[in-house]
């Protein structure tokens, strides 16, 4: 790990488990997407182990109900990702939902000392938009990225789209998933790794040129 780098032109940033503790809205969203896709009969049993899909956030969102519910049919996760999607936005209507700490204090201070920022996620392009404007961000962002929106098969290809359409010479790719690593060195771009936010698995964050334990911890390599 190397101490303090150059100050970029860009940085990009996940948005779950980086930006925002999706937990704090995804659980209860979980729960209930599964009562009502029992009701309607296209799902039998227990409700899947929360740890599925804290494990699987970052992926695209079809891997993440393969990995879910994987003897499940086609109907059933399109309805779930319905299903999950409006339970999170009703959830965020009402005021629930809750960002790291230093989140937003550290963006702004990104923003002061000239950073362009934007958001790079997997998600759906709704939920990257709610999450963003019910935080209280929007104001701090040039721009979000989302895999639902450009309908790219991976962050890879996300982060280089926003790269071509903004003309970003140098930037850093800040994410808790291999997916975001990747993104980041397949773009040359520096990687911070968020190593706080506790669903990655073992190896994910190798190849990162910076590892933070804090959102704020950010502003010490700039």
């Amino acid at each position: 790990m190397s101490t303090q780098r150059n100050l970029p032109e860009a940085m990009f940033f996940d948005m779950d488990g980086t930006l925002f503790q999706t937990e704090t809205i995804l659980l209860p969203a979980y729960h209930a997407t599964f009562d009502v896709l029992r009701e309607k009969g296209l799902f039998t049993g227990e409700t899947p182990p929360e740890e599925r899909i804290l494990g699987a956030l970052g992926m695209l969102l079809e891997h993440i109900w393969q990995r879910v519910m994987p003897e499940s049919s086609v109907e059933a996760r399109q309805a779930a990702d319905e299903l999950l999607l409006h339970f999170q936005m009703e959830a965020l209507k009402q005021g629930q939902g809750k960002l790291y700490d230093g989140v937003a204090e550290t963006l702004q201070a990104l923003r002061d000392k000239g950073v362009r920022l934007f958001v790079a996620s997997n998600g759906l392009e709704d939920y990257v938009g709610h999450v963003t404007e019910a935080m209280g961000l929007s104001p701090l962002f040039e721009d979000l990225y989302s895999a639902g929106k450009y309908q790219t098969r991976s962050k890879v290809d996300l982060v280089k789209i926003a790269l071509d359409t903004h003309q970003i010479s140098s930037a850093w790719m800040v994410g808790d998933r291999s997916s975001d690593v990747e993104a980041g060195l397949k773009n040359n771009l520096t990687v911070a790794a968020c190593d706080y936010a506790g669903f990655r698995e073992a190896g994910e964050l190798e190849g990162a040129h910076i590892r933070i334990r804090s959102f704020a911890e950010l502003l010490e390599y700039v």
